[in-house]
């Protein structure tokens, strides 16, 4: 028998290595660039803010590569993650999807270019922002029951602000107007949340639910009055503020909430590297202190849970939005 080189049978084993690790070789040349992060939201806002928080964690995770955030906004957060669903499917492009393009865009416009849970691949839930009901102080309610009884004896007298049509803002106040049996209160929609809350304070509104950073500080000088949060529990920096499900208005959670999404087609291995990182920075101390700090609840989880958790929003949305006739025309 002819004796193999030394060099061939060297040749030959790698090979054979490779081939019996497909999925380990390739999951160990990735990430081989920079991570572009789409933040469909402009630069300096909460969702930045929230991408510029786990990335370095997840950097760390993935070797030192450097992820970079790119801001691509518009059309609510539509211009980015359509930006994130065309991109090449090989993980080195990712966005931060919000409840908004991941769960009640597709509900209100069925138009959209672009299918979030067809075309997008969920990578993991990062933080999930519960909304604070505040009413004006001149309002003579201290609870979320004694609003209810005071608008169901004045119906149309009360109005309350959100973020505009269709925001998750006005379908949390929708929900809430359901839940609370069918309440007579006025929307007056605002092109976004901040330039709202001025009338608020004036009391040319009376009411609003708004995301728990937006009202905390008015929260905490005493300029408004909060009655409930919409988290399942408590918030720990909010002891004091009951859920509103413990003031009695049942089912009702509502949230504002994020997770990272790549291109559909990205290798199942590449996502579970992605997914690894992002619990590996939520699990930072530092981080998820910062996080809480932002008035949001950490998340974290596979990303089967992630995909589940956007499809549940959009079935919950879409039961708010017929209840009330909501559409985007």
């Amino acid at each position: 028998m002819t004796p193999i080189p030394r060099r061939h049978a060297a040749a030959g084993l790698a090979a054979l290595a490779l081939a019996a690790s497909p999925g380990e070789g390739r999951a160990q040349a990735f990430p081989d660039q920079p991570i572009r992060l789409i933040v469909p939201f402009p630069p300096g806002g909460p969702a930045d803010t929230i991408a510029r928080l786990v990335s370095p964690g997840m950097s760390e995770r993935l070797g030192g590569r450097p992820i970079v955030i790119e801001s691509r906004s518009g059309a609510g957060g539509m211009v980015g993650i359509e930006a994130v669903a065309r991109a090449r499917p090989d993980g080195h492009t990712i966005g931060l999807g919000s409840s908004g393009v991941m769960a009640i865009m597709p509900v209100l416009q069925p138009n959209m270019p672009f299918d979030p849970h067809r075309d997008l691949a969920a990578i993991g839930l990062v933080l999930s922002v519960p909304q604070i009901l505040a009413v004006h102080p001149s309002l003579p309610v201290r609870s979320v029951a004694e609003l209810i009884a005071y608008a169901r004896g004045r119906p149309g007298q009360i109005s309350y602000a959100s973020a505009g049509i269709g925001s998750t803002l006005h379908l949390a106040t929708e929900m809430f107007r359901a839940r609370a049996g069918g309440i007579g209160i006025v929307h007056v929609p605002y092109r976004g949340a901040a330039p709202a809350i001025p009338d608020l304070l004036s009391g040319r509104v009376q009411m609003m639910f708004a995301d728990v950073p937006i009202l905390l500080p008015q929260v905490r000088a005493g300029t408004v009055r909060p009655l409930g949060v919409t988290a399942p529990q408590r918030l720990e920096f909010l002891p004091e503020l009951p859920t509103m499900i413990e003031a009695g208005v049942p089912g009702m959670v509502s949230a504002s909430s994020y997770g990272l999404v790549a291109p559909s087609g990205v290798p199942a291995e590449r996502i579970a590297l992605l997914n690894a990182a992002l619990n590996a920075s939520l699990a930072v101390p530092e981080t998820r202190r910062a996080l809480v700090e932002q008035g949001g609840v950490p998340r974290g989880g596979t990303p089967a849970e992630a995909a589940a958790f956007f499809r549940g929003e959009m079935e919950t949305w879409r039961e708010v939005a017929r209840a009330g006739n909501i559409r985007l025309e």
